[in-house]
Formats: C-alpha cells, structure tokens, sequence
C-alpha cells in the first residue's frame, strides 16, 4: 500500500480573526506537500472547488500543482480533481493544463477527474437543473476523449450534445510515451464499479470505515479484470482517504484531534456535499455538531473512522486498509490543527510508518511500471 496527502484550501474559521487566513492556509499546504515529498509520501492530491466558503478555497489547483512540481522531487502530484465538464472548464482546457504538468513534473502528474461537489457548487455553473446526476453524462460524454487528445496527433474533432470540436491538433503531448494515470473521484459502491469497467483507478473521498468498504474494494478488483480502458492502459488503483494525526504519545495526538475542530469541517463537508447521503445525527446547517471531546475522538478511532495515535498505534490503523485491498491511503490533515502538529504528523508518519508498508519506495509511474513489465 502507498500514502497520499490531500488538501483543499481549508479556512475554515480562521479568517474571523485572521485577515491574511487564507493566504497563510494556502501556503502552509504547499509546505505540507513539500515535507511529503521529503517523507517518502508517494502522492499529493490537490483539489479543486468553487463557491466553497471556510471549506475550500483551493479553486486554481493547476496554479497550485504547476508551483508545486517545481518545488517537490519526487512525489507525484494529482488533480484531486480537475472538473472537465465543458460549463467549468473546457475538455481542451482540461487536457492542455494535463499535458502541461506531466511536463513540468516530468511524468509525475495524475489526472484525477469527477464531477463537482454538490448542489451549490454544481448549480454556480449549471444553473436551474433539478437533478445533480445530471453531471454524470455530461462527464460520461467527455472523459473518453482525453486519451484521443493525448495519443492523436491531430484529434479528429467532437460533436456531442454538451460540447463541440473541429478537428485540431492539441499541444503540448504529454510527458514520454503514453499519458498520465487516470483516475475518478467516487462516493457510491456503483461509481467503483463504473470507474473499474473504464479502467481507472478510484479516489475514495467519501470512505466509511474498513469493515464497511471491504466488499467495495473487492466488487472495484473483481470487476477491474475484465475492464475495457478507455484510455492506454488499465489504472488497477483504489485511494481511499482518512483524517490523520500522529504525535510522539497517544494522550497528545487525542488532545490535537479535541482541539483540531473536526465537528466543523464536518459539518462543512455535509453542508456542500449535498449529494451525499446524509447519516443519522448529522444536523442541517446552520446547525453544527457538537464539540469532539476525548471520547468521541477515542470512538472514532475504535470505530475505524480517523486515524490517530502514537506512531505504533497509527501503523496498526493504516494495516488494517492494508489488509482491506486499498492500494492507497492518503490523509487530509485537518486545518484546524497548528501548522507544527501537521508537519509533525507529515514527519512522523513518514519516519515511523510508510517505510513498513510502502514496497515501492521508487514511486515509478504507473506507465512506466507498465512498459518495465512489473
């Protein structure tokens, strides 16, 4: 199994007493992805939204990744996503900004693609639809032709019913001789097993805990074998994401996670993902969760729904996707932790845990695991 990061521009409610909030939450993720690189971390995923007040800000996340290949060595840096519906950006736009990056990373980029994060966000770009699934063909006409884009040398044009093209050649080609991995952001078991039949690999984002995803991983395996890929190979990968934190003691990494105000980002998560199904007990907004306390940190840890510990114990938790088929786990560091717990947890995850787990601390891309035959 290998390790990701993942940030989105969190503000959360920082910029009440910050004026300069969100520029300092913006770089300081950009520290974060560079002590990454540094700790043997394989990815870093970027994300992108709009309209997302406190939640994120990160909308330019090409700007972000271009800055960041410049900045890193190693790490493989992701669209965590890239939106490609023609009303957000344009396939061409999308498949240009890919292209460039693979370059600029030199073949460390991963497309990741999906479709917007609920109804505020996707009715900003689509205004009066009613139904949010509506997204799902606009996507489903669209992410077929990138490989045409990337591999042709001149694309022989599009006439679909959301967007169109007259034959043109589309430069830059990608980096070497296929294109970046490519991947889909999902939140239902059915969205696995479409991604599996197009051969891409999942970004996990909405995840419950283990034992409830263990039948899901193994539906995305099963169902991956007999993929038709519409790109130039098969991405056999599942990334599923967990909030993270490590300290040197149990007590302290409790402590950070109390005062971390995790019962907000979550209460922002199920206020701009409407799309999700929403649990019992989570409130509408306005209408926050309580305040985490000691015990319910120590209840999402039984109940496999953060990972938090010491460096033993946070090791003993990420085995447990290990054992569970997740080919990646990457964490989202809450913002509402100091600066120095994150990189301290970036660090300690690093030293302590991803050299027991990672069997490729080479971090070859996937195509050219591909054309080496392992």
């Amino acid at each position: 199994m290998e390790f990701g990061l993942f940030v989105q521009g969190y503000v959360g409610k920082r910029a009440e007493t910050d004026p300069l909030a969100e520029h300092k939450a913006l770089m300081e993720e950009t520290e974060y992805v560079i002590q990454a690189d540094t700790s043997g971390f394989k990815y870093a995923w970027a994300s992108e939204h709009h309209f997302l007040e406190e939640y994120s800000h990160l909308s330019a996340n090409d700007v972000f990744l271009g800055y960041l290949a410049h900045a890193t060595e190693r790490i493989h840096l992701g669209s965590g996503i890239f939106n490609p519906l023609a009303q957000v950006n344009h396939p061409v736009k999308v498949a240009e900004k890919v292209a460039m990056l693979d370059h600029l990373s030199e073949g460390r980029f991963e497309f990741g693609s999906g479709r917007g994060a609920g109804s505020h966000e996707i009715l900003g770009f689509l205004p009066g639809i009613t139904d949010m699934n509506h997204t799902k063909e606009i996507w489903e006409e669209t992410i077929a032709e990138f490989p045409k884009m990337w591999l042709q040398e001149e694309y022989p044009g599009f006439q679909g019913k959301h967007w169109q093209l007259p034959p043109r050649k589309i430069f830059p080609k990608p980096y070497g001789a296929s294109h970046p991995a490519m991947w889909y952001a999902a939140g239902s078991p059915s969205s696995y097993a479409m991604a599996a039949k197009k051969g891409l690999g999942v970004l996990g984002f909405s995840v419950q805990k283990v034992s409830d995803m263990e039948w899901v991983l193994e539906q995305y395996k099963t169902a991956i074998r007999d993929a038709e890929p519409i790109g130039d190979f098969v991405n056999d990968n599942v990334m599923v994401t967990s909030t993270a934190i490590c300290a040197e003691t149990h007590d302290k990494a409790v402590e950070i996670a109390v005062n971390g105000g995790l019962n907000y980002l979550q209460s922002l998560v199920f206020r701009y993902h409407d799309t999700f199904p929403r649990p019992d007990g989570i409130p509408e907004w306005p209408e926050l969760l309580p305040d985490y306390t000691a015990e319910v940190i120590e209840l999402l840890i039984a109940e496999e729904l953060m990972i938090c510990g010491d460096p033993d114990e946070v090791l003993g938790q990420c085995r447990r996707w290990e054992r569970a088929g997740a080919d990646q786990l990457s964490f989202g560091l809450p913002i509402g932790i100091s600066y120095e717990d994150t990189m301290n947890t970036i660090r300690l995850i690093g030293e302590h845990v991803i050299p027991e787990i990672d069997t490729d601390p080479v971090h070859r891309t996937s195509r050219f695991r591909k054309a080496a035959g392992s």
